[in-house]
């Protein structure tokens, strides 16, 4: 029997229990999560915040069993709200279309859950279908593309490793007129410490960005980005090596170990997104409501 849609479990984290010793499933989830106390998780076994398989609440004193598939919710408490909003530009029957405010993730994440643009989308429209098909960094702003439908998703979501979607990020940053423009940098970009941080490495490059000047305004620059790759902090840590670091940036050249400052966001903006849609063949195009203030 098919076990009724329930939304709630869509928001859930899954996990399949690992081997070990343990006599239920509590005690294995208080081994494999060392970071959260068995209090909490005694709390959300008491609250229906466990679910088996199919769905359904269980006890903690369930039997331990070796690969069984459980969904919990994760919860930060005392989450801060963020105080930004985010504006949805298009909706369809497949595709959500967000522009996303600087300091708002895409995703949970960390000590971020409920104050996360896909938790937020999720609750407005009443869709737990919604999926992003990318991502942006919290602190950069702009466009998010979301697919709508279970059925169609795989359709959009090749669109992004087959490069078959072009997406344009305005910057701005210092003036650069020892480059010529336009210009294209490529590198290898790999993880550094702390992890969160990307930096550039001899090797074979796995990262491309094409950037041109759109606008000049003394000391600053307005700079059009176009990742032809999609690296964590590409466009970020590109900048930062061309010799000009995006204004406002926490990460690069240099971490600056500050709490968010709502009046100094990163001066980086997804601004546009173009691609032929996958299903119909007609050309999509769609452009954030945002601007960068010099």
């Amino acid at each position: 029997m098919t076990t009724p849609f329930d939304p709630a479990r869509q928001q859930a984290s899954t996990v399949c229990l690992p081997p070990g010793p343990w006599a239920n499933v509590l005690d294995c989830l208080c081994d494999h999560f060392k970071g959260i106390a068995r209090e909490q998780w005694l709390d959300r076994f008491a609250r229906g915040r466990v679910l088996n398989a199919d769905g359904q609440p269980i006890a903690a004193d369930t039997l331990y069993r070796r690969g069984m598939r459980l969904h919990y919710f994760r919860e930060v408490p005392n989450e801060k709200v963020i105080p930004v909003q985010e504006e949805i530009l298009h909706v369809d029957e497949h595709l959500v279309v967000a522009d996303k405010p600087h300091f708002l993730p895409v995703t949970p994440t960390g000590e971020y859950v409920e104050q996360t643009l896909l938790r937020r989308l999720i609750r407005r429209l009443g869709n737990p279908h919604l999926v992003p098909l990318h991502r942006i960094d919290r602190h950069t702003a702009g466009l998010v593309l979301f697919s709508a439908n279970q059925q169609s998703r795989s359709a959009y979501q090749r669109l992004f490793p087959e490069r078959r979607i072009d997406k344009h990020y305005q910057a701005i940053a210092a003036a650069m007129p020892q480059h010529d423009y336009p210009l294209v940098h490529r590198s290898r970009l790999v993880h550094g410490e702390p992890f969160f941080r990307m930096h550039e490495v001899e090797g074979v490059d796995n990262s491309e960005t094409h950037a041109c000047v759109l606008e000049k305004n003394g000391d600053l620059w307005r700079y059009g980005l176009s990742p032809v790759t999609g690296k964590t902090h590409q466009l970020r840590v590109h900048m930062a090596a061309l010799g000009a670091g995006i204004c406002n940036d926490p990460f690069y050249p240099q971490l600056v170990n500050e709490q968010d400052d709502y009046a100094r966001p990163l001066k980086l903006l997804a601004h546009s997104l173009r691609f032929e849609d996958p299903l119909t063949g007609e050309v999509r195009y769609f452009e954030s409501r945002l601007k960068l203030d010099w």
